[in-house]
């Protein structure tokens, strides 16, 4: 790998990965046990300290319920985010935030 596309752990995008885990109850042995990996690695991972690759993000979210996107862009642990309101709300109560923000968007 080039140089130049080697980041630092300070470099590195946040992700969610451990809040993820949490937030479905599992251990770090238990995840790991799912992914095929060691505990260490997988704390290394968590921790940024080392990368991911596009499989391993794959299989994370497979063994979360997630989307991988969730794992970097959505903290589970943020009860007031819209995403965590919207998975709370009913199908009635969905369409409802679905024309409020539609209205907001529009008149903006």
């Amino acid at each position: 790998m080039s140089v130049r596309f080697q980041k630092t752990d300070s470099q590195r995008r946040r992700h969610f990965i451990k809040e993820w885990r949490h937030h479905r109850g599992l251990t770090m042995d238990r995840l790991a046990d799912r992914l095929d990996i060691s505990k260490a690695t997988l704390s290394r991972i968590e921790s940024g300290k080392q990368p991911y690759t596009q499989d391993t993000l794959e299989a994370l979210a497979d063994a979360l319920s997630c989307e991988p996107a969730d794992l970097i862009m959505r903290d589970p642990t943020a009860p007031g985010a819209i995403w965590s309101l919207w998975e709370r709300a009913n199908p009635a109560q969905r369409q409802q935030i679905e024309s409020v923000v539609r209205a907001l968007v529009e008149a903006a």
